[in-house]
């Protein structure tokens, strides 16, 4: 195949995984907390990109980030910052787009108060959606929510997704009644 037929093809397949949600992090130490998002996200098959923008080390790299996201065609952006933590803030300042703010306990962190402090004490009109602390997975879910508000495919998927985690916790239910009886399972 020509050079030029391999290009086509690459430009052809990005467009048709038009991607939905940008996964951001302030340092690739945080991916193992990050990835779950990324991991949730491909359970429900929606398209991503991950990567790192930091808000102190690479404040221009930030600022194209969230203000070419939008018109990139993202629809939500998970934003996962440890210690100071500016980074959901900052895209959230920068773009119109939601952004959902991962407080993470990092190895300069308080105890992660720091990060989720910074995250959630956002002043009125500059939101971040914010989840618990290293909670990636939720962010994951909350994006997957947005965007099933207007694809079906995904809404459907979510319905899927909360009903196997009933009937999951409804058979733990069950085989702990079994040895341990209460009066609400009877």
């Amino acid at each position: 195949m020509a050079k030029t037929e391999k290009s086509k093809k690459k430009i052809i397949n990005k467009k048709a995984h038009q991607t939905h949600v940008g996964i951001i992090m302030g340092s690739d130490s945080d991916l193992p907390v990050m990835q779950d998002a990324a991991t949730i996200l491909n359970e429900f098959a929606i398209p991503f990109e991950l990567t790192v923008v930091s808000a102190h080390r690479t404040p221009k790299r930030m600022v194209e980030y969230a203000s070419q996201a939008a018109s990139r065609g993202l629809k939500v952006i998970i934003a996962g910052a440890g210690g100071a933590a500016h980074l959901p803030g900052m895209i959230a300042s920068l773009t119109i787009l939601p952004v959902i703010g991962v407080p993470i306990k990092s190895s300069n962190s308080i105890d992660g108060w720091d990060s989720i402090l910074s995250i959630l004490q956002m002043p009125n009109g500059v939101p971040v959606a914010t989840v618990a602390l290293n909670a990636a997975k939720n962010a994951g879910i909350i994006a997957a929510e947005i965007i099933g508000t207007s694809d079906k495919t995904v809404a459907d998927k979510l319905i899927n997704y909360k009903t196997d985690m009933e009937k999951s916790v409804l058979e733990k239910a069950k085989n702990l009644s079994a040895k341990w009886p209460n009066n609400f399972d009877e």
